[in-house]
């Protein structure tokens, strides 16, 4: 976990929490999170899966410092719809998972806020769901017959643990990397996902507006 240094907060700025499960989408995420907050940032590396995650996030949320935060889940995904593409962006309308569904605040302001980050890139919205393993071939379409327009192991996970210790605002912001014409062969090709590397570095800017929206009703 890297906590960015930042001044002592004024009573009603709730801090954010960034949550990702790779070392490379941390290494993507920690360097612009020290300037622009409006509020502390924390930038925490869950591990993969959703296991991993809901340890993470629950373990992390018992510090006082953090029990209000705001939380955002993102990293990469894979594409469910066809036509999707690496470095795409998508917003979840809502994560899903068997243990039910967690609604996310704010999707049409972070559509918004992307579209003026990283220009250019195609933002989808719609459900995004849970899975506890990398999803490939016909399993793509089981899931897209569900409605959910794409899949990852942890973004699911850390919303519902997140609101189960507390009302806050959540949301979910996931990069594609694999997508039905472009599918993964396995998690080390990552690292060569340069497009989807570099749009998930551009994206912190976003979530800064979109929490700075949700704190000004509370000055």
């Amino acid at each position: 976990m890297a906590r960015s240094p930042a001044a002592p907060r004024p009573p009603d700025a709730a801090p954010l929490l960034v949550a990702c499960a790779l070392g490379i989408e941390h290494l993507a995420l920690r360097t612009g999170a020290r300037t622009g907050a409006p509020a502390p940032v924390t930038v925490l590396r869950t591990g993969m899966g959703p296991k991993a995650a809901e340890r993470s996030v629950a373990k992390v949320l018992e510090d006082p410092a953090l029990q209000d935060a705001a939380v955002v889940a993102t990293g990469f995904c894979a594409g469910l719809a066809p036509g999707m593409h690496p470095g795409d962006l998508v917003v979840a309308e809502e994560t899903r998972d068997p243990y039910g569904s967690t609604p996310c605040t704010g999707t049409e302001l972070l559509v918004k806020e992307l579209v003026r980050a990283v220009p250019g890139r195609t933002v989808h919205t719609g459900p995004l769901t849970g899975s506890d393993h990398v999803v490939r071939g016909h399993e793509r379409g089981d899931l897209l017959a569900t409605g959910a327009i794409a899949v990852d192991m942890e973004s699911a996970a850390t919303l519902r643990t997140a609101a189960a210790r507390g009302p806050r605002p959540v949301a979910a912001v996931r990069v594609v990397v694999d997508a039905p014409e472009h599918e993964l062969v396995r998690i080390s090709t990552v690292r060569g996902g340069i497009s989807a590397f570099r749009v998930l570095r551009a994206v912190l800017p976003a979530f800064f507006e979109w929490h700075r929206s949700l704190l000004l009703p509370r000055r």
